[in-house]
């Protein structure tokens, strides 16, 4: 009796050390569901480089014909612009000829000459696909200090060059100076993907980017156009525009309103800026190389 149960029992460890090595055996049989998996992953990327590539070729064909149709409008306007000239000049003369004529009359003449308005050339921004999902893969927190000093901001009118210290002394007398709160990056980059966002939704004037890690004690500090990248809202002739520099440069598409996206590639050389809102581009700096550290400025408040 005892020998029976011991070969019930060796029995029993025998069944399920054979289910447990059949159940491996399936596990690793199961493996070859890697072989399908990369299969299924490969044709869900190859459809989304499809659905990409298309959505850029739209892209293209629209802005094409924006462009088009804003060239013509800039055309009418010229066309339009030069003949109320010609009118005016005519004008001119007639007042000159008939000045006996009576006051009222000649303002009405002059009411009835509309002014032509000038063509605001702005394009669309497009949305690009997933583009936010794969930035926020290389989002960086707090990538702004705390820390906001207080500046006078200087901006050149080609926008080569922006100046700015903690007192009125420290740029030069220019009325495009403003009282405006500068903020560094926490940390200077060397290296490396980095994406970071900046509220803008409260300041119409701003400058934000990177710029090389020149701080020093002095309370002047010149950001030149060499590993500067900085895109820039400013305020002239009643009219904000955007822009950027390196080289100087107006950005024909709305002005963000909202938050604003830094992305710097430093390996490959790249600055991009993107309008959240819309998750579209609104400019990406040509590649270049990166001899220094880069650290993410912001200037706002300048009003």
């Amino acid at each position: 009796e005892k020998l029976i149960k011991k070969m019930n029992y060796l029995w029993k460890i025998n069944q399920e050390t054979q289910n447990n090595l059949n159940q491996e055996t399936s596990k690793f049989r199961s493996l070859d569901y890697v072989s399908i998996r990369k299969v299924i992953t490969t044709i869900q990327y190859q459809k989304m480089h499809l659905l990409l590539d298309e959505e850029e070729q739209l892209h293209l064909q629209a802005l094409e014909r924006e462009a088009k149709e804003l060239f013509q409008q800039l055309q009418d306007s010229q066309v339009r612009m030069t003949q109320h000239l010609e009118r005016m000049k005519d004008m001119y003369r007639v007042l000159w000829e008939t000045c006996h004529m009576p006051a009222v009359e000649l303002l009405q003449d002059l009411a009835e000459m509309q002014k032509p308005q000038p063509v605001n050339p702005e394009l669309t921004s497009w949305r690009i696909t997933g583009v936010l999902d794969m930035l926020n893969n290389f989002r960086v927190d707090n990538a702004l200090s705390t820390e906001m000093t207080p500046c006078y901001i200087s901006l050149s009118e080609d926008v080569r060059r922006v100046i700015f210290g903690d007192d009125h002394r420290s740029a030069p007398m220019d009325p495009q100076g403003v009282e405006s709160f500068a903020v560094w990056g926490a940390q200077a980059f060397t290296s490396g993907r980095h994406y970071w966002e900046v509220d803008v939704t409260h300041s119409s004037t701003w400058i934000l980017g990177v710029c090389r890690d020149s701080r020093t004690a002095d309370s002047s500090i010149l950001i030149d156009s060499d590993e500067t990248f900085l895109l820039i809202s400013s305020k002239r002739s009643n009219h904000y525009s955007l822009s950027t520099n390196s080289p100087p440069l107006i950005q024909h598409v709305q002005r963000p309103l909202g938050r604003v996206g830094v992305f710097l590639d430093y390996e490959n050389g790249s600055v991009s800026f993107f309008d959240v809102s819309k998750s579209s581009l609104i400019y990406g700096f040509p590649p270049s190389s990166f001899s220094s550290p880069l650290r993410p400025f912001f200037c706002f408040g300048c009003k």
